[in-house]
């Protein structure tokens, strides 16, 4: 819905404030846009969107583990808490900084198509359809969550894996309370995935999704997180678990199967970075689209944001228009390298930013390429331990609990990530068997002067590289600490719903959160943006930053979600 084509909602709308920026001018610390100060802890640091998870991570910092540890720890409790999010059943991606070496790892935990399922075969069973389905056996890949853990673990864990995962088995077991903001999602989520196999069984009690308060337990995935404690990465990919899922992907007319799972392989990367105004802004490489971030900021590092002003037209218009020559890329590029030449290096020099940012019109918004796909829920979390490690992560179903199909007692969703394939044979992401597709989640990384400055994450879709890059620009530009970065109003821009590769006849849909003013509002749309609202599609942010001078870490909480940082 576009406020310029719905005058008398705007008008409405700006009547109650909605339109108004949220100055706070009278607060102590000058911070305007902070829903609170920031964490800060000497120890250990942990950042998740949901308190008890965060609180598992402060447990295992405390029992000796480290930030590695930590934040499996306590993705295998947002597993059972926030399943709206992330799961077994989905597919991870970290940045890890190991302090006694000062250096970055990358890790894509990424799956892959089922290697039974031809091009051919899939658009026989989707018949006239455009695209691959969102839910049911279809968009299911290789789950490659748990082979993430292990590959993270067997390289900086410090403590048994049974030890880790105790928490979360303990909790599925006892039960917990569930948070508003999840609940609301379940709720939500359960309406659409009750009439898949095994949703009801696993997500609901007595039929009914969980709402605030109640609490909830799945024995179910207590069973499957111990055997995995006990009998390592293999029970999963190798073992009873395997077998299951392949047999009940069979029975469903799916195409996962023990084959598929049994040759699954994560892959360690090297992280890729631009140098934003003297911070290292690190992204990994596709299949993800963390580069388009560092595209963004590329292009944006040609004007000067500091003497715009936050929240000024030509901050928002400069800031959309950047995003659209990134996407425009992302759209035809960005793929599993292991089918396509991605030309990571030239995407992302200063040559080739240069010359993109020369496109941009100062007074006028432009058309673009369609943007790509823009659904998609998630979890971030990060952590930091007393030797000075960080871990950057992200985990994600894709959308929300992802396909519907939980395979027979094994308390989770299997994700539907294969939807994000382009099924036009011939381009990077094209649809083929053994491939991975192109992925939404992203970690973040910064550093500044060759040390860990930020270890950071913004949840939701095409919403993660424009969270990524406003929140280094609010840091550098315009001077905001941590929480506020993250706390301040977004931008979002998303694209048409066309197929990738086709042109835009609009421009797309420019969405602004509560806190911009009317005046800025109305002068993007004299440049020709498409100016909309939209409630909840804002992202999730999480960051621990390191303060060298005082050897401290400061943590940040997304005021939109449920989540907390803590310390000790």
């Amino acid at each position: 819905m576009s406020l310029l084509d719905r005058p008398i909602l705007f008008w409405l709308l700006l009547a109650c404030g909605l339109c108004q920026p949220i100055a706070a001018q009278d607060r102590i610390t000058g911070e305007q846009f902070a829903t609170r100060s920031e964490v800060i802890a000497k120890n250990g640091m942990a950042a998740t969107s949901q308190p008890l998870a965060t609180q598992v991570a402060i447990d295992i910092l405390k029992q000796g583990g480290s930030a590695i540890d930590a934040a499996i720890a306590a993705n295998a409790t947002l597993g059972l808490m926030e399943p709206t999010g992330n799961g077994m059943g989905g597919d991870l991606f970290a940045i890890v900084w190991i302090e006694s070496e000062q250096k970055l790892y990358g890790l894509n935990a990424s799956g892959r198509s089922p290697k039974s399922l031809t091009l051919e075969e899939l658009k026989k069973r989707i018949g006239n359809r455009t695209s691959i389905p969102s839910l049911g056996p279809l968009p299911v890949s290789v789950p490659g969550c748990v082979d993430g853990w292990f590959e993270l673990h067997g390289k900086f864990g410090k403590l048994p894996m049974k030890e880790v995962l105790k928490p979360a088995v303990s909790y599925a077991r006892e039960g917990f309370p569930v948070s508003e903001l999840i609940a609301y999602y379940w709720q939500r989520s359960a309406r659409v995935l009750r009439r898949y196999p095994g949703f009801t069984e696993t997500f609901t009690t007595d039929g009914k999704a969980p709402g605030k308060g109640e609490i909830f337990r799945n024995p179910a995935l207590a069973n499957t997180l111990e055997k995995i404690g006990n009998e390592g990465r293999d029970a999963f990919y190798k073992g009873d678990i395997a077998r299951t899922i392949d047999s009940f992907m069979k029975k469903h007319k799916g195409y996962l199967s023990y084959e598929d799972l049994a040759a699954h392989r994560s892959e360690w990367v090297e992280p890729v970075s631009v140098d934003y105004r003297g911070y290292q802004l690190w992204e990994l490489p596709p299949n993800g689209q963390g580069i388009a971030a560092l595209q963004i900021l590329g292009v944006l590092k040609q004007f000067d944001l500091k003497e715009m002003g936050f929240g000024s037209v030509d901050h928002i218009h400069y800031f959309t228009e950047a995003k659209k020559l990134a996407f425009e890329d992302r759209a035809k590029f960005y793929a599993d390298p292991d089918f396509a030449d991605v030309p990571v290096a030239e995407l992302v020099s200063d040559e080739y930013s240069k010359k993109r940012a020369e496109l941009i019109r100062p007074t006028s918004a432009a058309r673009r390429y369609n943007a790509g796909p823009i659904d998609g829920d998630t979890i971030y979390l990060t952590v930091a331990d007393k030797d000075r490690n960080m871990i950057s992560f992200i985990q994600s179903n894709y959308r929300g609990m992802g396909s519907g199909m939980c395979p027979d007692g094994l308390g989770f969703c299997l994700q539907d990530r294969g939807e994000l394939f382009d099924l036009t044979p011939g381009r990077p992401n094209s649809y083929e068997p053994g491939k991975r597709p192109f992925h939404t989640i992203i970690p973040a990384f910064v550093t500044k002067d060759g040390k860990p400055f930020l270890s950071f994450g913004v949840m939701g879709g095409a919403t993660q590289p424009q969270g990524h890059a406003q929140i280094l620009i609010n840091i550098v530009d315009f001077g905001m600490n941590f929480q506020e970065a993250g706390d301040a109003p977004r931008i979002l821009h998303s694209g048409s719903s066309q197929p990738t590769g086709q042109r835009m006849l609009d421009g797309g849909k420019l969405t602004l959160e509560t806190g911009f003013e009317y005046n800025v509002i109305r002068q993007l749309m004299r440049r020709g943006h498409s100016v909309g609202y939209n409630v909840g599609s804002y992202g999730g942010y999480q960051g621990i930053g390191y303060d060298p001078d005082n050897d401290v870490f400061l943590g940040a909480s997304e005021s939109r979600k449920d989540g907390q940082a803590a310390g000790y």
